[in-house]
Parts: C-alpha cells; structure tokens; sequence
C-alpha cells in the first residue's frame, strides 16, 4: 500500500527534527537521508494524489446519457463504437 503524501511529509519533519537535535554525526547523516528520501517520496505520493483526483472527476461511463453515448460515438471512427 503507497504512503499518503500527508504521512510523508510528518516523517520528513520526524526526521529533519532527529538530525536537529542528533548528538552523534552518524545519527544526524542517516536521518537527514532519510528526510531527503522520505520528501522524495511526498512527491511521488502527491503526483499519485493527484493522478487519483483527475480519474475520480471523469464521467462514469455507465452515467452517459444515450443521446451523449450516440454523438459521441458517431464523431468517434466506427472502429470505437
């Protein structure tokens, strides 16, 4: 299952905080790779988001009346239809 861009970005700020505050250089070097990797992967997950977002606004194409069906159809090559 894909993170959500929102649980990507907390562990982004988890991390950033983890370097901020780490002792030990070793702590602070790992945990700022994985901010970098987690905000890499808030990206990826909002380009999923919104990927989601587009295919939830389209039509149902069960919801076409028939009159839409047929001009739509009919300016389609018959191949379509």
């Amino acid at each position: 299952m894909a993170s959500t861009s929102t649980f990507c970005r907390a562990q982004e700020v988890l991390q950033r905080e983890r370097a901020a505050n780490a002792e030990l250089e070793n702590v602070r070097i790992i945990a700022t790779r994985a901010a970098l990797a987690w905000g890499r992967e808030a990206v990826l997950a909002e380009h999923r988001e919104t990927k989601r977002g587009f295919e939830k606004s389209l039509p149902d194409p069960g919801s076409l009346s028939e009159e839409l069906e047929d001009r739509l159809c009919n300016e389609s090559p018959p191949s379509a239809c």
